[in-house]
């Protein structure tokens, strides 16, 4: 992610680029996080709420390397929320359900962030000529469309990173509803080298090929909500 905003060519838009990157990961990773814990606490286990994590606050959330790997490359983590599956009324389901809310929340996000985006992309596009005089107002309404862009861009690509099916992602939690018990524990062996090898190849995709797997389906995401938004103010505004 921050390669393709250092490839523009203006300083200052980099710049701009950037400061408004780095709030959207903020809120992403905390909602993430906050996710997991309110639903750990929904089935029974107050482990994370008795640890303060069932809360918005940044500072109890990021991870310096994970907040890191998704300013450069577009994806990454922040600290796990502790979990006691002993808690849980019903172990199996209570994993299950935890670890799904999280890329939920940022699907939820995603689209939250998407149509305020097409909303407000509309109304720069139809009262352009009313805005474009006053440059101030222009650049403001520049930014936050970026910003809003970024919030449902980096929010389907948090989630789709999430979602993959195999230790140690939530998705293998999930998906471990479907799988015998013995097969997940012994993909869990593997969770280590599993997180690496996607790390290691999502970075050659994206450094030698100029190809991320998870952005092009976070744009295909983003489009099937920005697209039937704008074609609805059209028709109320044409």
């Amino acid at each position: 992610m921050l390669f393709s905003i250092l490839s523009g060519g203006d300083v200052r838009e980099m710049i701009i680029n950037l400061l408004l990157l780095i709030p959207v990961i903020i809120i992403s990773l905390s909602v993430h996080e906050a996710a997991h814990g309110y639903m750990a606490y929904r089935m029974g286990d107050r482990t994370a709420y008795n640890c303060g994590r069932v809360t918005l606050n940044p500072a109890k959330h990021l991870d310096p390397m994970g907040s890191l790997c998704m300013l450069v490359f577009g994806y990454g983590w922040a600290k796990p929320v502790p979990i006691n599956a002993r808690n849980f009324r019903n172990p199996k389901y209570g994993m299950a359900y935890t670890a799904i809310a999280g890329p939920i929340s940022n699907i939820l996000l995603g689209i939250i962030g998407t149509i305020l985006y097409a909303v407000v992309n509309f109304l720069l596009y139809y009262f352009w000529a009313d805005i474009a005089g006053n440059e101030f107002l222009a650049n403001v309404l520049r930014a936050i469309l970026t910003l809003l862009f970024y919030l449902g861009y980096m929010n389907f690509v948090l989630a789709i990173f999430n979602l993959i099916p195999i230790p140690p992602f939530d998705g293998s939690r999930f998906f471990s509803l479907f799988l015998p018990a013995k097969t997940y524990f012994a993909m869990m062996k593997y969770e280590r080298y599993i997180m690496v090898g996607i790390l290691v190849f999502m970075i050659v995709c994206s450094r030698l090929f100029n190809f991320s797997p998870f952005g092009w389906l976070a744009e295909k995401l983003f489009d099937l909500v920005y697209e039937p938004i704008t074609k609805l103010l059209l028709l109320i505004f044409a």
